[in-house]
């Protein structure tokens, strides 16, 4: 979708955060959503590996949320994209949404030296619960997200942080 579109990811991101702040322009590397999937990741990954001038980046801070299902970065539960080790963005189908995304693999999220999770809402409880609650993941995407430097921030609202065991909340 466009990066004006009312559920552009980006347009929430660009009104709420990045035009507020200074941020060089050539710092801002968007996904292309106007594109076809395969070519908005192909574009994406290129745009990236350019930017950089290496196989795998290293961002500074990857900031994430956690759907209901575990899902973070489009990387759903059970997805064969889980798997992947050497594409660092790829289309995929999001069942939920009934439409087409991009997301970054987990190579790329794990090489981040910090990422944050920022979790809202009480409809996350219950994976939070089970995330950061040490419960089993049942192979959760968002288990999955182990950025290498082992820097890794939750930021939760008091509703999202309502299934916590008490020693934790």
């Amino acid at each position: 979708m466009p990066r004006d579109h009312e559920q552009s990811n980006f347009r929430l991101a660009y009104d709420e955060l990045i035009s507020r702040i200074w941020i060089p322009g050539e710092n801002v590397h968007r996904i292309k959503g106007e594109l076809r999937p395969a070519e908005a990741a192909d574009y994406y990954e290129a745009d990236l590996k350019k930017h950089f001038d290496e196989d795998l980046p290293a961002f500074d801070l990857i900031l994430l949320g956690v759907g209901p299902d575990g899902h973070t970065a489009s990387l759903f539960p059970g997805s064969e994209l889980l798997r992947e080790r050497q594409r660092l963005a790829l289309p995929v189908f999001s069942d939920t949404a009934l439409h087409w995304r991009v997301t970054l693999t987990l190579p790329v999220l794990n090489s981040a030296e910090r990422v944050i999770f920022l979790i809202s809402g009480r409809s996350k409880a219950c994976i939070v619960g089970s995330l950061l609650g040490r419960k089993e993941d049942k192979g959760y995407p968002a288990a999955m997200v182990k950025p290498s430097a082992g820097n890794i921030t939750w930021l939760l609202d008091r509703d999202a942080a309502s299934a916590l065991p008490e020693a934790l909340s």
